[in-house]
């Protein structure tokens, strides 16, 4: 029976953000107000079409 490697919490390894990936969709998202994940984005549409269906609150 082979014993299961327990992965330390806290302790993880992201090869986008070792390569910075990570810092260049976040300035480029800070900078043009349009998010790059893809729950952002379409929150972001959400608020556009509803705002153009029903006007400024």
């Amino acid at each position: 029976m082979s014993k299961k490697s327990i992965p330390i919490p806290g302790l993880s390894f992201s090869w986008k953000r070792a390569i910075g990936i990570t810092q260049v969709k976040r300035e480029i998202a800070k900078k043009t107000g349009i998010p790059t994940s893809k729950a952002g984005i379409e929150r972001k549409i959400g608020n556009v079409i509803l705002k153009a269906l029903f006007g400024r609150k």
